[in-house]
């Protein structure tokens, strides 16, 4: 192809205008214009036999012809050309013949046309009249239909408002319930309410807004019902603890009914088997009965009054609370706060006033208090799951006990009055018996009970002194004499006193002891009684009580009393005749000792056949303790005589010779003390009585004053025993008489140095007795 030359397709564009015309004169549809395009733009091939029979001779060849016009032949535009308008020209032809075929058709169907012209006139006044009589007949359709459609779209809206509100209802019936509960303080039931929101119904309506303030608001609900709650606890923990005192009352006023029950229970069954026979006991059988009666009277009376905890206190604040912080998830905090809160309680229970020794109301209310405290832990701990816990009260209850121990350790022994600490210990027996019922462990308490017990004995012993001492000054130290049947009688009721010989003899006749034995007797079984009531419901046995009486009886016996002996014999107004006496009274409390033994072994039930019992010691050491110290009171009695009768006012003079004679008394006095009259002295301890009177004979025997008046006031001194007092005394006399009986002395130079040495003596003892008097 030349340059010169034109494209196919620059050939095609240029024919297409020409193409499109004959096309719409030889009225081709549309697809023949695609195919002439088609042919237009395929190239030409060979004629093939095949092809010839598919159409006619001229056809193809127009068809070379425009492929001749496409392949760029020579003179193929002007022949497509010629072609083409010979194809016009053919297809006007054919136009034509048509046209002359059908045209009186036409001119009839024209004239059919204009005949049917009126009628049509008509019919279209008719057809627009019938038009506008149905438009008004349909413009109240056309409004009643439009009426329905409003109303459809009403009831549409009505049905799903509806179905909206049914779903709404049930979220504000919920909300409003919630509300309710809020303010019937229901709030358990409220936060229970509010889950129910949030799970179940919130998620059916959250595309609200009401909604959305609703589930914005819920937080704020649950702050103010912890707020709420927590309000309501702190009441709850104020209340209970001013009521902690009324609780703790009740439960031990249960327990000691309980405890009086099963005790007068123990007695009854006793007495009906033959074990409550008591050696001049003071409880006899019908007691016993009287006792249980009273007991049953009072069961009965008490029975319909019996109150527990959940009656005094309203614990309904401390579940609420616990199940709101439960649903809250936050029991943690609140189990955290209520053992913080109920410990420092705790201290303030186990903080006892200062006074509390005064009075025994004073120990109650601390132990009310106390057990209230548990009493509401022990129903807080069996009640909830979690609160508190066994760990956690055990733990609580070893801090109040060891408190508990302390507090009463040091107030116990401020109590001088033995009835007092036997209601204390009466208290802590209950108080252990008490909180014993609940679960807590109180050996600790029994082991403080021994060591009041101590205390107790103490006190016993002090108040048993003074009622001894009371008896000794009342006893006039002689024996009982009896004038008839019923007073014999009535003094071997007071004291087990047995003597053939005795009773053999005719009224009137005398008892050998005096009256403060049996008094003295009956003082040491009331004293028995009064330490058994403090060992009675120390949870011991019979053994261990028994042993208990029989040594605390021997305190009273070996120390109270031999103290009270000792102090009553070397008072100045007990002679010899008095001794003897005393020594007597005693041999007779040492023989009734068997007697307080079987008595014990009575009133605890202990057979002495089968426990190895302590022995009362009784007196056996203090007769002993009587002999030396009579004789110690002989021996001091003689040289307190012996000295006042060398300073007798009355004696005026005194010789050297009355003075040797004076020291050979003294001397024989001394070998009686060395001789050991009464065993049990040590060493010297005897002649220790004439010590005073020794130094001052061996002075004037000696006639040592230098050594006395050099060594004066020195621990060492050989006469350290001589009073400056005395010695100017005795010399006085001394020298007056040596002025008397030898008036010449004055011509003998011996007798006048002896003389001047005597008056320079005296002088320097004045002196010394002077400045003593100074120094006082």
């Amino acid at each position: 192809m030349t340059s010169g030359s034109c494209s196919p397709l620059s050939h095609g564009a240029s024919l297409f205008p020409h193409l499109h015309k004959f096309l719409i004169c030889c009225r081709l549809p549309l697809e023949c214009v695609c195919v002439v395009w088609h042919d237009f733009h395929v190239p030409p091939t060979c004629w093939s036999p095949e092809e010839g029979a598919a159409g006619s001779p001229q056809q193809l060849g127009d068809e070379c012809t425009l492929r001749s016009v496409y392949d760029d032949q020579p003179n193929a535009h002007k022949k497509f050309m010629e072609k083409l308008d010979a194809c016009i020209r053919n297809h006007d032809k054919e136009i034509e013949k048509m046209c002359n075929f059908h045209h009186q058709g036409f001119v009839d169907a024209i004239t059919e046309l204009l005949k049917v012209r009126t009628d049509a006139e008509k019919l279209k006044v008719q057809v627009t009249d019938t038009n506008r009589k149905f438009q008004d007949a349909g413009k109240e359709v056309i409004v009643q239909t439009e009426d329905i459609i409003r109303c459809r779209i009403q009831q549409r809206n009505i049905t799903t408002v509806v179905e909206k509100l049914q779903l709404c209802l049930p979220v504000l019936e919920m909300y409003s319930k919630l509300k309710e509960q809020m303010s019937a303080k229901r709030y358990y039931s409220a936060l229970k309410t509010m889950e129910q929101l949030e799970n179940v119904y919130f998620p059916r309506v959250s595309q609200y807004r009401f909604c959305q303030l609703m589930i914005e608001n819920l937080p704020k609900l649950r702050e103010d019902i912890k707020e709420i709650s927590m309000s309501d606890l702190k009441d709850f923990l104020e209340s209970i603890r001013k009521h902690s005192d009324k609780i703790g009352e009740t439960a031990m006023k249960q327990a000691q009914q309980q405890k009086t029950f099963s005790v007068a229970l123990q007695k009854q069954n006793r007495v009906q088997f033959g074990k409550n026979m008591y050696f001049n006991d003071r409880i006899p059988e019908e007691r016993n009965e009287v006792e249980l009666k009273r007991a049953f009277e009072e069961e009965d009376e008490n029975e319909e009054e019996v109150l527990t905890v959940q009656d005094l206190v309203d614990f309904s604040p401390v579940y609420r609370c616990l199940h709101i912080y439960s649903v809250l998830g936050d029991e943690e905090t609140f189990e955290n706060y209520y053992r913080k809160q109920r410990k420092k309680q705790a201290r303030l229970v186990l903080q006892p006033q200062s006074n509390m020794h005064e009075t025994v109301d004073g120990y109650r209310r601390y132990f009310t208090q106390i057990v209230g405290f548990f009493v509401v832990e022990d129903h807080i701990l069996h009640v909830t799951q979690g609160l508190v816990t066994r760990a956690y009260t055990d733990e609580l209850w070893n801090m109040a006990l060891s408190k508990i121990i302390a507090v009463l350790r040091a107030h116990s022994s401020y109590c001088t009055d033995p009835d007092l600490v036997l209601e204390l210990k009466n208290l802590i027996v209950l108080f252990a018996d008490t909180l014993q019922g609940y679960g807590f462990p109180v050996n600790r308490l029994f082991d403080l009970l021994f060591e009041i017990r101590d205390q107790y004995n103490e006190t016993l012993l002090k108040k048993w002194a003074g009622v001894f001492r009371d008896i000794f000054e009342e006893d006039n130290y002689s024996p009982i004499p009896i004038v008839n049947e019923e007073e014999y009688k009535v003094v071997i009721s007071k004291f087990p006193f047995q003597d053939p010989d005795l009773e053999k003899q005719s009224f009137p006749k005398k008892f050998p002891m005096s009256q403060s034995v049996p008094h003295i007797y009956i003082q040491v079984k009331e004293f028995i009684y009064a330490s058994l009531k403090f060992s009675e419901s120390l949870h011991r046995s019979s053994t261990e009580i028994d042993d208990m009486l029989r040594k605390s009886t021997n305190l009273l016996l070996t120390r109270t009393l031999s103290s009270c002996l000792l102090n009553l014999i070397r008072k100045p107004h007990i002679g010899l005749t008095e001794l003897v006496q005393i020594i007597i009274n005693t041999t007779h409390l040492e023989q009734a000792c068997r007697y307080l033994e079987d008595f014990i072994t009575n009133i605890t039930n202990i057979s002495q056949e089968t426990v190895h019992t302590t022995r009362l010691y009784g007196l056996s050491t203090f007769k002993g303790k009587v002999a030396q110290t009579a004789c110690m009171s002989a021996c001091q009695h003689l040289s307190t005589s012996l000295m006042q009768m060398l300073l007798d006012s009355e004696l005026k003079q005194i010789s050297m010779g009355a003075v040797q004679q004076f020291n050979l008394d003294v001397i024989q006095c001394e070998l009686f003390a060395s001789s050991e009259p009464v065993p049990g002295f040590q060493g010297d301890t005897l002649q220790l009585a004439f010590i005073d009177l020794r130094q001052l004979l061996d002075l004037f025997m000696v006639w040592d004053w230098s050594t006395y008046l050099a060594d004066y006031g020195q621990p060492a001194s050989k006469y350290l025993r001589v009073n400056p007092n005395t010695a100017l005394t005795l010399l006085e006399k001394m020298k007056d008489t040596s002025k008397k009986n030898n008036i010449f002395a004055q011509f003998r130079k011996n007798d006048r140095d002896k003389q001047k040495l005597i008056e320079t003596v005296v002088k320097q003892l004045r002196s010394l007795v002077n400045g003593m008097s100074q120094h006082t």
